[in-house]
């Protein structure tokens, strides 16, 4: 948990946990949501939870909970006209050019395999910006902001683009992509897609306006093992000077 209110839970999500959602078993994802909660919660229980969005099971970071059906609306709403900003981290395989780009296309099932989706010109508009932070050997660390929320979006447009996400089994082909040094070669095999939900930037009045979630253990030993942990250490004092300066405007406006 790295936030609560009596209208919201945001979560940091470990890799893993499954928020699919089942029609057969339409309560499957909250009484997930209850036994990960449990030991933080209060005497009284959390109540009704209503998930605002997924992550991939193997995908870590923020998750957004609603308490109530009125804050679910609102969230909703806001997620869908674009009024929350979902920033990520992913270390990907080669080193994307230029810099910082977009990548926009079609996205759509893949008739082949129905685990994936694949891009496809007369499938549904599919927006990605990125900007590359930091390169080193045979992978780059990217910071990746969807414009649309469309099933597997990162992992489609970065695979498409030719830089898959380390530990992406799914879109990734080869495990370790020529990598012949035997330790490099265990750190860029984890258990599941490097793939981090770090940022999230919410509307006035939806909670914090800036909220971050520390990056998993083995994302983070992986990073510092490979000398790139300080692109993370500068974004993350980035957004705290952000979080307390919007903080004062709120406490300015506040006053009479």
């Amino acid at each position: 948990m790295v936030f609560e209110s009596p209208d919201l839970l945001i979560l940091n999500k470990p890799a893993g946990l499954s928020l699919a959602t089942r029609r057969a078993v339409p309560g499957q994802v909250e009484e997930r949501l209850h036994q990960l909660l449990e030991p933080e919660a209060p005497p009284s229980g959390w109540g009704p939870l209503f998930l605002v969005h997924r992550l991939d099971v193997g995908t870590t970071g923020l998750v957004l909970v609603a308490r109530t059906t009125k804050t679910l609306r609102l969230l909703s709403q806001a997620l869908s006209q674009g009024d929350i900003h979902r920033t990520y981290l992913a270390l990907v395989w080669g080193k994307p050019k230029p810099q910082e780009g977009v990548w926009e296309s079609g996205l759509a099932p893949d008739p082949k395999d129905r685990r994936k989706m694949r891009v496809d010109p007369s499938g549904k508009r599919t927006v990605t910006a990125y900007r590359r932070l930091a390169h080193q050997g045979p992978v780059s660390l990217l910071l990746v902001m969807p414009r649309t929320g469309r099933t597997h979006q990162i992992r489609v447009h970065v695979a498409a683009a030719g830089h898959p996400i380390v530990g992406d089994d799914l879109y990734g082909g080869p495990r370790h992509r020529g990598v012949k040094n035997p330790h490099l070669r265990f750190l860029l095999a984890p258990t599941h897609p490097l793939l981090h939900a770090w940022r999230l930037d919410l509307p006035k009045g939806a909670g914090p306006a800036v909220i971050t979630a520390p990056l998993p253990e083995d994302f983070r030993c992986v990073l510092e093992a490979l000398g790139l942990l300080h692109a993370v250490e500068a974004l993350q004092a980035a957004a705290a000077e952000s979080t307390a300066a919007s903080s004062a405007a709120n406490v300015s406006q506040e006053r009479p």
